[in-house]
């Protein structure tokens, strides 16, 4: 009799995905984790998993599609979930070369490429700050003589802020792609427009936003990571014009990109020049820096197991169905911090729900019914933060584990 056990690969460069895992093996189905050598030992749900298999760090395309494909000889793989940011076209690879549902390349361009998700938001009628492809010299002397100073120059593959650069003047652009030389069509200049960044975390499910949570950043990702300092984000006021228009922006922009089920992380910019809200990135996957556990504290919903359901209901044909969350306010602050375990149990406050255990971070997550008290508490402690923990180093050229 064949084996009709229903089994998902799940490829992770980074540690993360724990709660997907678990939640897959809680209802049935079977996961292989596909990670890198170095995280062979990491804090896995060993319980949860099939099979824990490893790879060096930095095969070919060629390469992993052939190992995944000699691992399929063995076992029947349903699904194919990239659980990290990084992992998103190597899994849309290999669901094409399988022929295994979900989203390709092409559709996950949208969701990973800079250039592809500016382009697809312009073209379906969203506001984007202006940008140009690093391709025809002739259209970036245009675009610089008609785009005021400064823009970015920004990696289209990368996330969050890394690599990002400033540019101020055009002779400081021609210097940079001198030095980027044959890999300068992989950026794109955009300009820079000062602002309020917020990001939204949805599900998605039929081509509908059926969840969704808005947080405001304290500091732009982008100054953090360049400038150092204490990274904080807290829940928006649900009464609020930015909680309003957000939602809407994000319900139409996820399922305009071309998604019909997953989970997103939207980020989007409030101008100080104009008060409108312009779109600046989106990723088909959970956000990072503790932030699905900031949206369960504020919401009581796991992105990561909900993720699984739908991919679970996804492949038996099943209707998904939408968590029902509460509406509480929730803030976190984090940094890297100078010791390897900092002590955070100096603080109090009867507010706080969580504190992050990770090596060489500080981190603490609140929770309140009041979001004033919210934005109150992380002011505090942020600059207690800076103060007593913090540790700078230049930001690095590659992510990080």
């Amino acid at each position: 009799m064949a084996d009709k056990t229903q089994r998902f690969l799940c490829i992770a460069s980074y540690e993360k995905g724990q709660d997907f895992l678990r939640q897959c093996a809680e209802v049935g189905v079977k996961p292989t984790l596909l990670t890198v050598e170095k995280l062979h030992d990491a804090d896995w749900p060993l319980d949860a998993i099939e099979e824990l298999a490893t790879v060096p760090a930095g095969l070919t395309r060629e390469q992993l599609v052939n190992t995944v494909c000699w691992m399929a000889r063995g076992r029947r793989f349903d699904r194919i979930i990239a659980l990290d940011e990084f992992d998103l076209e190597s899994a849309a690879q290999l669901r094409e070369h399988m022929r295994i549902p979900g989203m390709g390349t092409t559709a996950t361009a949208f969701y990973r490429d800079k250039l592809a998700m500016r382009t697809g938001a312009r073209d379906a009628g969203f506001l984007v700050p202006e940008f140009t492809p690093v391709l025809n010299y002739d259209d970036l002397r245009a675009y610089m003589a008609r785009v005021p100073a400064p823009w970015l120059l920004k990696p289209r593959a990368e996330a969050s802020a890394l690599g990002i650069r400033k540019v101020h003047e055009p002779e400081q652009l021609w210097r940079m792609l001198d030095e980027l030389g044959d890999r300068q069509s992989y950026f794109l200049l955009e300009q820079f427009v000062p602002g309020d960044i917020f990001h939204v975390d949805s599900i998605v499910s039929e081509g509908r936003v059926v969840f969704s949570v808005a947080h405001q950043y304290g500091r732009p990702p982008m100054q953090v990571m360049h400038e150092g300092g204490v990274f904080t984000t807290r829940t928006v006021d649900r009464q609020s014009r930015d909680w309003q228009e957000l939602t809407a922006l994000n319900g139409a922009l996820a399922p305009a990109l071309g998604m019909e089920s997953g989970v997103t992380h939207g980020e989007y910019i409030r101008a100080h020049a104009d008060g409108r809200y312009y779109f600046l990135e989106i990723a088909a996957r959970v956000g990072g820096a503790f932030i699905s556990d900031l949206v369960n504290v504020a919401t009581g919903v796991n992105l990561w197991r909900e993720w699984a359901k739908l991919e679970v209901a996804n492949v038996r044909g099943e209707r998904y169905t939408a968590p029902e969350p509460f509406a509480s306010y929730a803030g976190s602050v984090l940094c890297l911090a100078t010791t390897a375990e900092p002590d955070t149990s100096g603080f109090h406050a009867p507010e706080i729900v969580v504190r992050m255990k990770r090596h060489h971070h500080a981190g603490l997550i609140v929770r309140s019914e009041d979001p004033a008290r919210v934005r109150e508490l992380l002011d505090q402690y942020s600059a207690i933060f800076a103060e007593r923990f913090l540790a700078q180093m230049p930001p690095p050229e590659k992510p990080t584990a």
